[in-house]
C-alpha cells in the first residue's frame, strides 16, 4: 500500500511555512503523494452534519486554505511526489475553469496531478458557492463529461443546458490525461465509480464495509466492460493519535497502522494519512507521518507481502 499525507492547508497548518517544509519533508520520507481538500465555510448553524465523527464539524476548519494555490505551492517544492485533490467539490466550478486549474497544476508539476473529485456534503457551501443544492447529481455527469471533452479533444465543444463551450482550443492539454478518483458511499456514487472513475475516494470505514462498497465498485465496472483491476480504491484517514482510542477514528500510531494494514489486504491501495487534527506542529505531523510508515512497513513485512512504493 502506498502511502500518501494531506498537505498542510487548514487549522494551525495553513500557513505557508508548513506547506513548504512539509511537502519537501514528506517527498525525502519517500512519500508517494501529497494531497488537499476543499472547504468553503463553516456556519454558525449548519444545515447537514458532518459526515464524520459526532457530526460537529472540526473546528480547525474554521481557517481553510484554497486546495489549488496549496498544491501549486507543493509542486514548486518538490519534483516527484503525486499531487492530489480529495477531494473537490466538483459543482462548485464551471467546467472550464475547473480544468484550467487542475491542468495548471499538472503542468507546473511535470504531469504529477490526480485528480480527485465529489459532489460534497454541505447545502451551506453550495448556497456560498452559487450553485444549486437540488439537482447536483446531474451537474456533477455533465462536470465528468466536460473534464473529459477538455482533457482529451482539440479542438474543444460541449453543449448542455448549465454549460455552452464554443468549438474552442482550450490548452495546454494536460502531459497525459490525469486519473480521475471519484467520493461518495451512496449505490448512486459507487455505482458512478464502476462505470467511470479510475478509482475510489473513500475514508477509514470499518473493513467489511469498505469490502462491499468496493465490490459494488468493480461489479459496476465488469457490467461497463471496464476491468475492474485497473481501479485504485484510495483511504483517506485523518485519525487522532491517543491512547485509548478506537480505531480507525482513533488510537495509538501501532493500532492506527494494524487498522491500515487490514485495509491493505483487503485490496487498499494507498491510504492518504492527514494528521492536522492530531498533530501540534510540523515536526510533529512529520513524525508521527513517519511512525506510520514504519510501523506499516513492519506489519506488512511481517504478512510476508511485498513492500509497494512508499513503504520501502
Amino acid at each position: 500500500m502506498e502511502i500518501g499525507l494531506a498537505v498542510p492547508q487548514y487549522g494551525r497548518f495553513a500557513r505557508l511555512s508548513s506547506v513548504l517544509r512539509v511537502a519537501r519533508e514528506a517527498e525525502s520520507m519517500g512519500l508517494h503523494s501529497l494531497w488537499a481538500g476543499d472547504r468553503l465555510l463553516t456556519p454558525l448553524t449548519p444545515k447537514d452534519r458532518y459526515p464524520a465523527g459526532d457530526g460537529r464539524i472540526p473546528e480547525a476548519h474554521r481557517v481553510f486554505l484554497d486546495p489549488f494555490a496549496v498544491l501549486s505551492v507543493a509542486a514548486s517544492a518538490t519534483s516527484t511526489v503525486r499531487l492530489g485533490t480529495s477531494a473537490l467539490n466538483a459543482c462548485w466550478y464551471a467546467p472550464a475553469v475547473l480544468a484550467r486549474s487542475l491542468t495548471t497544476i499538472d503542468h507546473l508539476s511535470g504531469g504529477r496531478l490526480d485528480a480527485g473529485l465529489g459532489l460534497g456534503w454541505s447545502s451551506d457551501e453550495y448556497a456560498a458557492a452559487g450553485v444549486p443544492w437540488q439537482g447536483r447529481a446531474r451537474r456533477y455527469e455533465a462536470t465528468l463529461d466536460a473534464l473529459e471533452a477538455i482533457w482529451t479533444t482539440d479542438p474543444v465543444s460541449y453543449e448542455h443546458e448549465l454549460w455552452t463551450i464554443a468549438p474552442s482550443h482550450i490548452e495546454p492539454k494536460p502531459a497525459r490525461r490525469p486519473p480521475l478518483y471519484l467520493a461518495g458511499f451512496s449505490e448512486a456514487a459507487l455505482r458512478r465509480i464502476g462505470r467511470r472513475g479510475d478509482g475510489w475516494l473513500t475514508a477509514a470505514l470499518p473493513v467489511p464495509v469498505l469490502t462491499s462498497m468496493w465490490q459494488t465498485v468493480c461489479r459496476t465496472a465488469e457490467q461497463a466492460g471496464r476491468d475492474p483491476a485497473g481501479l485504485r480504491m484510495i483511504l483517506r484517514s485523518n485519525p487522532l493519535i491517543t491512547e485509548g482510542g478506537t480505531p480507525p477514528r482513533s488510537g495509538t500510531v501501532a493500532e492506527i497502522s494494524a487498522y491500515l494494514a487490514t485495509a491493505a489486504q483487503a485490496g487498499v491501495h494507498e491510504v492518504i494519512l492527514d494528521l492536522q487534527h492530531t498533530a501540534t506542529s510540523d515536526e510533529h505531523l512529520l513524525d508521527l507521518a513517519a511512525a506510520v510508515r514504519a510501523e506499516l512497513a513492519e506489519l506488512v513485512g511481517r504478512s510476508g507481502e511485498a513492500p509497494r512504493a512508499g513503504l520501502t
